[in-house]
């Protein structure tokens, strides 16, 4: 297999993937007619783009991922690659809970110029989930990020992650998304001697932890102009402006964060409100959004709008 090196020159050979900074995870917009809407997609790109985004996740769970078909799937990251070109990496999702249906679809994003992509392996045991990224990683992609997705507990162990890390070559990036996130950051910082590229996601309440720790991106879904200018006030040394700022969306992550499909619910209302998005549609089945869901989003949406615009004043005055 041409990504696999001797594990022994592993860690000295490899360089740290130049991901740093805010990597956008992309919602899936849906016309009135339960279509993909890819102009609104593209709009969404472009708004990326100009807030200065490190890269681009898609499809993954914020694009409600495992309702989407695989030609779906495709168009969404065609699209993506199109409107991005070679400005910033892009990442696509190969989710699938089944390895013939992973293994085609990976073959897919390859085909189309998805060098980058994201393993989303369901786990049952070790050695089942070491078979499914071996025979994935057999397929040759450029750059490989893994997901230690673990909503209640410690995801994937340290040593299996590390042992992967060794053996393949391609695996670059890691986006960590268990409870607790923070130690397992530096732990595989420091057993990978920083050279693999750590992100983190769904801990985003836990950003200004993270930046701490030393990761290198985080993977939020929309305001894309507040989560630039937090990581950028941090690493130019404004920590006190970058917790400042966390500090006002706090109340909207409490909210958006309850669940994985309010999340949805809530970043789509937000890019509808925006103008990006045509509709705030989600696909079923998922979640209720009820009137009082509604009433509070509208309230952290109004917040949203007002620092964006904020922020995309100050900007402006300083170019």
């Amino acid at each position: 297999m041409s990504g696999l090196l001797n594990n022994n020159s592993m860690l000295a050979a490899k360089k740290l993937f130049p991901l740093k900074g805010i990597v956008t995870v992309l919602n899936t917009p849906f016309t009135k007619v339960d279509t993909i809407d890819h102009a609104a997609l593209k709009n969404n790109v472009e708004e990326a783009l100009k807030a200065g985004v490190a890269g681009i996740l898609v499809p993954a769970m914020a694009a409600e991922v495992y309702k989407l078909s695989h030609s779906e799937r495709l168009e969404m990251l065609s699209t993506v690659l199109e409107t991005v070109g070679d400005k910033i990496p892009v990442i696509g999702g190969a989710g699938e809970h089944d390895l013939s249906k992973s293994r085609e679809l990976l073959k897919a994003y390859i085909n189309l110029g998805g060098k980058n992509v994201l393993f989303q392996i369901p786990f049952i045991e070790e050695q089942q989930f070491r078979k499914h990224f071996m025979e994935l990683a057999a397929l040759d992609p450029e750059m490989i990020m893994l997901q230690d997705w673990d909503a209640t507990g410690y995801g994937l162990s340290d040593d299996l992650i590390i042992d992967l890390f060794e053996k393949v070559a391609a695996f670059r990036c890691l986006k960590i998304e268990t409870v607790p996130a923070g130690p397992k950051y530096s732990r595989i910082l420091e057993l990978t001697q920083g050279k693999l590229n750590v992100s983190g996601g769904w801990a985003v309440t836990q950003m200004m932890e993270g930046l701490q720790r030393g990761v290198h991106a985080f993977m939020p879904t929309g305001m894309h102009f507040i989560y630039t200018s937090i990581y950028r006030m941090f690493t130019e040394g404004r920590t006190e402006d970058a917790e400042a700022l966390f500090g006002k969306i706090i109340p909207v992550l409490a909210f958006s964060n309850q669940h994985l499909d309010i999340s949805i619910h809530f970043f789509k209302r937000l890019l509808f409100r925006q103008g990006i998005y045509s509709t705030p549609n989600v696909r079923n089945p998922i979640l209720p959004f009820d009137a009082v869901h509604k009433k509070l989003a509208d309230k952290h949406i109004d917040t949203i709008i007002m620092l964006e615009n904020q922020l995309k004043a100050q900007r402006a005055n300083i170019h």
